[in-house]
């Protein structure tokens, strides 16, 4: 679920890293939103992240 249709955001995976250095493993996870989206003019619901929203790459239903 946690990816971007527009752009393919999607998680990512790295290093959490402590103060002492310890590591452990972690994920980040792009901010997805499920919005109504107008494509060849029907309504369709998509995953979009926030930045593209704000950036405006999807015209709003």
């Amino acid at each position: 679920m946690a990816m971007c249709e527009i752009c393919n955001k999607k998680v990512s995976f790295g290093n959490k890293v402590s103060h002492s250095n310890k590591k452990s493993r972690r994920t980040w996870k792009p901010n997805v939103k499920k919005i109504r989206v107008i494509i060849n003019g029907t309504r369709k619901r998509i995953y979009v992240c926030t930045s593209c929203i704000k950036a405006g790459k999807v015209v709003r239903a």
